[in-house]
């Protein structure tokens, strides 16, 4: 199944998208589910089917939000995760993660958030505020959503943790990433999380076998499968339930391939009136202007 957040007529609606016949069905009001919070955390307590209305609305009829326009916590990211990116990384300069190339690829998971309030919808125009950034990076990422909670969760047991998939551009500032060392300013400003059209919940999609592709202004920068990540989604989890509980709504980036930015010479970063297009095996296409 998959399902987005719309807006239309001025209302937010929960709905399920049909790809091939370009439409969507709201939840029926019966079901009195709000948003997709709402959603996941109910199907976590007491699943059951969920009810869709008969009347099918057209894809240009309506606005696509993000699935989750606002995430209750903060999005939980893996930086360098595939081994191309890590050694690009590392021969960028900006990786203060690495003393030197032998460390490039890492032992254990790298790990920082992003705020909830990074998250805007595909078409959202990105950019860092007030353009006090000159160097942002693009990163095509899969998001994992969490659908069912869990505390020291084993890798045998992680995927059925999981509630589908997403697709996000892990918008990054560059220079402030390298000023600070520690990666939270560089990487949790206002848009820095276009997320979206829409969620694939997790049997209609293989979270380790799906193709990832980043277009900048319609050049393929990006093109992987995340068969290639280092740390594989049911490490991440286990990793990041260790010692918190993952909730019903959490949201995990994985990492993005090598094609980034800073992995030219010169480095490409992103200017404005630049087009962002993110896309990932039946997840549908991320769009994002940079402002």
């Amino acid at each position: 199944m998959k399902l987005a957040t719309i807006q239309w007529k001025g209302h937010t609606a929960i709905v399920q998208v049909d790809t091939e016949q370009r439409v969507v069905r709201r939840l029926s009001d019966t079901l009195d589910i709000h948003d997709m919070n709402q959603l996941i955390e109910r199907l976590a307590t007491t699943p059951s089917p969920l009810v869709f209305s008969d009347d099918a609305l057209a894809f240009d009829q309506v606005q696509f939000l993000a699935p989750i326009p606002r995430p209750r916590r903060n999005i939980m990211c893996v930086g360098k995760n595939y081994f191309e990116h890590a050694h690009e990384f590392t021969r960028s300069g900006f990786d203060s993660s690495a003393a030197s190339a032998k460390d490039a690829i890492p032992s254990a998971p790298i790990v920082f958030t992003k705020m909830p309030e990074t998250v805007v919808a595909s078409g959202t125009p990105m950019g860092y505020p007030n353009g006090a950034s000159t160097q942002l990076d693009y990163e095509a990422e899969l998001g994992v959503i969490i659908g069912k909670p869990g505390l020291a969760i084993s890798k045998a047991d992680a995927m059925s943790h999981v509630f589908g998939y997403v697709i996000l551009n892990d918008l990054t500032a560059r220079d402030l990433q390298a000023k600070h060392k520690q990666w939270f300013l560089g990487k949790s400003f206002e848009t820095s999380c276009p997320m979206g059209p829409w969620i694939a919940t997790a049997d209609e999609a293989d979270g380790a076998d799906l193709d990832v592709k980043c277009w900048v202004n319609g050049e393929l920068r990006q093109n992987a499968n995340t068969k290639d990540l280092i740390f594989d989604i049911p490490t991440l989890i286990e990793t990041l339930s260790a010692g918190a509980m993952l909730l019903p709504g959490d949201i995990i980036a994985t990492g993005t391939p090598a094609g980034v930015g800073i992995g030219f010479t010169p480095p490409r970063f992103l200017q404005r009136g630049d087009v962002v297009d993110i896309e990932i095996s039946g997840l549908g296409r991320l769009s994002n202007p940079v402002r």
